[in-house]
Formats: structure tokens, sequence, C-alpha cells
């Protein structure tokens, strides 16, 4: 089968239109255009369906699109091997982790690395959805357990627990629970029961709200949860990995906590080489090993 035309289809398929195509390829839309139709006679088949608003896949056309984005995911992969150069760092390094430890932990750290690699271009994916590292989705991950894909080099960087933590202001103003029992008499805050989280988090806020919870904010990520106790609002449920970085929180009750939440690296196994993934990589752990000689917990 013709890769150019291979090409060119992707093009389309992805664009969902033979201009915005055209454009992308630098190619007019009547070129565009005789290759699709090139291609649907080489096939003996109908690619896309079209209409006034563009086009769409038809079934076969979507068979051949799922062929196509894994051979262009491949193609990137093998790119990205050839252009890592062995004495300089540059490029795009695309990372994803989670939105609260992308946001308040990694993002603040990223100026020494930048500070360091100039050149490097890292392209951050802060979502709960776990992405297709093999398929190349992204390039390194950050997760908060250990990945089941097939095909990664994995390391374990630390072990986070949630636990709770006010402002120091709050507790001088509403003093601070001595156990569990006494949260009544305080707001917790916490994410929502539907929001996407790690689930010892979501075991140790069904735990505590058996207290008879009175007053209750919820949220759906972190950094809302971290901004209600950072602005005396209540009790935040936050990863202990703030201790650090917010001194205005105080621990409360430091024997709550829930259970460990692992948290580990990983990258497929032919980026194994790359300067890009080995530099971030190495950077991460040596915050891991500063946080950890600093910890306040």
């Amino acid at each position: 089968m013709d890769w150019d035309k291979l090409r060119i289809f992707h093009a389309v398929a992805d664009a969902g239109s033979l201009t915005h195509a055209g454009d992308a390829l630098h190619l007019s839309q009547s070129a565009v255009s005789r290759q699709i139709r090139a291609l649907e006679e080489s096939l003996n088949t109908t690619l896309f369906h079209r209409h006034a608003r563009g086009l769409i896949l038809t079934e076969q056309g979507e068979l051949l699109f799922d062929a196509t984005r894994a051979m262009v995911k491949r193609l990137d992969a093998a790119t990205a091997r050839i252009r890592d150069s062995e004495e300089e760092v540059f490029g795009e390094l695309r990372v994803t982790t989670t939105t609260g430890f992308g946001t308040l932990w990694l993002v603040p750290r990223l100026p020494k690395l930048y500070a360091k690699y100039p050149d490097l271009k890292i392209d951050l994916m802060l979502e709960e959805r776990v992405l297709d590292l093999p398929m190349r989705e992204a390039d390194v991950a950050i997760r908060m357990k250990e990945p089941s894909q097939a095909d990664l080099i994995r390391k374990r960087l630390m072990s986070v627990h949630m636990c709770l933590f006010a402002s120091q202001t709050y507790i001088e103003k509403y003093g601070a629970p001595e156990t569990a029992e006494a949260l009544s008499a305080h707001r917790l805050i916490c994410q929502n029961p539907r929001s996407a989280q790690v689930g010892a988090g979501a075991m140790l806020v069904s735990e505590l709200m058996t207290n008879d919870i009175s007053s209750l904010l919820t949220v759906n990520n972190y950094f809302g949860v971290l901004q209600g106790a950072l602005h005396d609002l209540g009790i935040g449920v936050l990863p202990n990995y703030l201790s650090n970085d917010f001194p205005q929180l105080v621990r409360v009750l430091p024997d709550v906590a829930s259970t460990e939440v692992p948290v580990f690296l990983a990258y497929p196994e032919e980026l194994r080489q790359s300067k890009r993934v080995s530099v971030f990589r190495d950077f991460v752990q040596e915050e891991i090993v500063a946080y950890r000689r600093t910890s306040r917990h």
C-alpha cells in the first residue's frame, strides 16, 4: 500500500476536511481528493461519507484510521530516538501525570530542569485518565499506582498518604481536633466522591464521614481542596507531599492517614536510550531525594 496515500488519508481523517488536510500537507484540495479516490479504488471500498459539513469515516475508514494512527505513533517514537543527541538535550518531551501531583508538586520544581536544559520543550498533560505509553500518547508518566501496561520501564519514586491539614490561622481561631470524633465540630474539605481520585483517599474520606461531619465542602480536585484549607475554610484531606511546600499548613490528627499510595515513573522500553527521558527521570528522582531529606512528616 502506498505510504504517501496513507499519509494523506490520515491527515484527512484527522482533520475531517480535505481543505484543512491540504493546508497541513501543503497540497491543493484537488490533489488531496485525487489521492483519496485513488486509495479508495485500490482498496475497492469507500473510506469517507461526504456531506456539506465535512467528511465522516465509514466503518472501513475507521479500521484504516486505527492502523495509520498506530503507524504514526510508532514513527514518532522512532523519530524521537533518532533525534536524541548524545551530548545535547532538546526537543519535545510529553509528560503525563495526575492534575494534583502535576500542579502542586511537579510544576513548581520545573524551573530547575529548564535552568539546566533550556532547549527542552515539555508538553505536560495533567489528567486522571491513564494514557497509553506504548502507543505514544505520552513519553513519560508519573502515576499513583504501578502501571499495568506491558513493555514499560518503571521506577517506584515514593509513597504518598492522604492526611488532614488546616492552616495555622484556622487552628488559632477554631482550635485543632484532638480526636476523629471531634471533627464533627469542623468543616471537612475533600474531593467529592464522583471525582477521579486515588482509592485510598476516597476510603479515608468515607471513614471520616462516619464522625457525623456537619459542614462539608467538596471539590473535584486537590488544588481546590488545598485552596480551601489555605483560606481557613476548614480541615482538608490532602496528600502529605504538600507539607514541605506549604509551611502555613499544619498536620491535624497525625495518627489519621490513608493507606499507602505508591508513586511510579514509567516510560516505554523503546525510549530507554532517550536523553530527554533520562534527564527528566534523573531530575524527578533528585527532587524526590531532596523532598525526603527536608520532609516535615
